[in-house]
């Protein structure tokens, strides 16, 4: 957004290579996050298998602190069904069980005052079904996040060509944000296709 605030500002000043890189970095810059931001989401859905990347991103609050799970707790996995969290601190125990409660993940934490246990249930078919449906549904929240960074780089282009940069190359760039955005839908979709079938894997 730097650069429509630089049109308004310059009238007639046609874009230099640096602002025109400034323009597609903040497009990308949105995108990257939006895919991040998916993965993270789709690392919290159990698959019916135990895997540390469930609990490693979750926020514990340390000494009222929101930590990364990862950095008070060492996170393992005993067998196929079974997470261990081993926090660094015994004091941490009940902060670890509260966060895994709130995460919502449809797991119920067992502490034994050493280490905290997660025992993944096998999943139905029915719940299957369902964390399919919600895997398509984070996708379509990034895929939102893509095509509003793509929608930012095409307004701030509109823009410059207003204030007399030439048309051709606005369609250019116009191009170029449109084939980034598609670049990173296609990401969105492998990520969630991905997901969907470690999900019906059974």
């Amino acid at each position: 957004h730097i650069f429509l605030d630089f049109c308004i500002r310059n009238k007639n000043i046609r874009m230099t290579q640096e602002e025109i890189d400034l323009i597609m970095e903040d497009a990308e810059d949105q995108m990257d996050k939006a895919i991040e931001h998916l993965k993270i989401e789709l690392s919290k859905i159990t698959t019916g298998k135990a895997s540390p990347a469930l609990v490693t991103s979750l926020m514990v609050s340390y000494y009222g602190t929101p930590t990364p799970m990862s950095q008070v707790a060492n996170v393992s996995t005993s067998d196929s069904r079974t997470i261990v969290i081993q926090p660094w601190e015994r004091s941490m125990l009940a902060p670890i069980e509260k966060s895994i409660f709130e995460a919502n993940l449809g797991v119920t934490p067992m502490n034994d005052g050493q280490v905290v246990r997660l025992s993944i249930p096998p999943l139905t078919e029915e719940r299957r079904r369902d964390l399919v449906k919600r895997c398509a549904h984070l996708g379509e929240e990034s895929k939102v996040g893509v095509r509003s960074g793509r929608r930012d780089a095409i307004e701030a282009i509109k823009k410059a060509v207003k204030n007399g940069t030439p048309e051709d190359l606005g369609k250019k760039l116009e191009e170029d944000a449109d084939n980034l955005s598609k670049k990173y839908i296609g990401q969105v979709d492998e990520l969630v296709k991905g997901k969907e079938k470690e999900i019906m894997t059974i």
